[in-house]
């Protein structure tokens, strides 16, 4: 579902106790074209400046400037916890556009905001039940297949009780319809788990050049997923390349800027 952030527009799920979440959309930010307008990531070309106001502005909305990662599309989970932080919880303005090499982050403190860049890979949010701990995951295909969400899990049951449920949501993303791939993404998913063979439907007439699927990212996250442990799993309908309105698809045009997923612990936001 879209709801309003101050002046963004923001995609979020149902509401999880004692966490607060979201991806945020392209609208209402700094940025010129071909970024416009709310394009957080530093690395696509965009002017610093622009994307410098963009992250003010949404950490002024959010109350804290969040915790950002220099995505490689790897499996390394960043402890933010441990990092330098400034008082208060959150580093400095200054210091927002340098981050530490992860695609997954990690949290247990109250008001500290994890965030990942994406523009058609995976936004993914994992947290446990009781809101005790929060995680959020960049993956894309590569990541995926490599583990990003097993460690993710695996970084958050380390924090928890051996009982702790958890929950995930996967945000906005590059929908099967439109995420053509050929054999190399194939047979990372299904070498190794046959079972995968479900999530991808081959294009007739590919087989002389090896073959050419419609891959769904989102389902073979949602059976690593599960295939973790995590009991609750809950998906956006949103295909980032066919809504290029509203959000960022590399895929659709490049170069594009990138929407930010956030996630931390708040205790206000306990249900019943």
């Amino acid at each position: 579902m879209t709801t309003q952030l101050g002046s963004f527009q923001v995609v979020s799920g149902t509401p999880w106790r004692g966490v607060r979440y979201f991806c945020t959309t392209r609208l209402g930010g700094y940025s010129v074209p071909p970024f416009d307008t709310l394009n957080f990531a530093a690395h696509v070309g965009d002017d610093a400046a622009s994307v410098q106001a963009c992250r003010e502005a949404l950490a002024d909305q959010i109350g804290v400037m969040p915790v950002w990662l220099d995505q490689v599309h790897g499996t390394t989970v960043h402890d933010a916890d441990a990092s330098a932080f400034a008082p208060g919880g959150a580093p400095s303005a200054h210091a927002s556009l340098v981050a530490p090499v992860a695609d997954a982050a990690i949290t247990s403190c109250e008001g500290r905001a994890l965030a990942i860049l994406t523009a058609d890979c995976l936004p993914v949010v994992v947290a446990d039940e009781a809101g005790r701990a929060v995680a959020v995951a960049h993956a894309g295909w590569r990541g995926l297949a490599a583990g990003v969400l097993d460690n993710t899990v695996l970084a958050l049951r380390a924090r928890l009780p051996d009982q702790a449920v958890l929950r995930a949501w996967i945000g906005p993303a590059i929908g099967q319809s439109a995420f053509e791939v050929g054999p190399d993404v194939y047979a990372a998913f299904c070498d190794s788990q046959p079972e995968c063979a479900v999530y991808f439907a081959q294009r007739p007439g590919t087989e002389s050049v090896g073959g050419k699927w419609l891959a769904d990212l989102a389902g073979l996250a949602r059976h690593r997923l599960a295939a973790l442990g995590v009991r609750y799993i809950e998906q956006s309908s949103w295909c980032t390349y066919r809504h290029p309105e509203l959000f960022y698809s590399y895929r659709f045009k490049h170069p594009t800027g990138r929407m930010a997923t956030l996630a931390w612990l708040d205790p206000a936001t306990d249900l019943p």
